[in-house]
Order: structure tokens, then C-alpha cells, then sequence
């Protein structure tokens, strides 16, 4: 898998991650002015593994 980052139509910075196949797998909920903060939410959601899955 690899999360790409790009700059969307109204120039935010945005990621997506995609399986090896190239299926989209999960994607930024919103665009960054900053390509740092872009890279920060990646690291967000890298360090969420252990987060528990909960039933709403």
C-alpha cells in the first residue's frame, strides 16, 4: 500500500491510500493548506493502529 499526497482543484493538499491493486482505500476527510499538516494527518491515521473498532 502507499499513500499518495496531491493538491486537489482548489489547491489543498489531500491524501488518499491505495492498495497494491490500486483500489482506493481511504482518503484525507478534508484538504490542508499545508503540505505539512497533509503529512501530519497521514501520521495520524499510521498511529492510530491500535485503535479499537467499536459497534455504533
Amino acid at each position: 500500500m502507499k499513500y499518495h499526497v496531491y493538491k486537489d482543484s482548489s489547491n489543498y493538499w489531500r491524501w488518499r491510500l491505495k492498495a497494491v491493486n490500486g483500489q482506493i482505500i481511504a482518503v484525507s476527510g478534508e484538504g490542508y493548506v499545508n503540505k505539512q499538516d497533509c503529512l501530519n494527518g497521514i501520521a495520524l491515521v499510521k498511529a492510530s493502529a491500535t485503535a479499537p473498532v467499536v459497534e455504533d
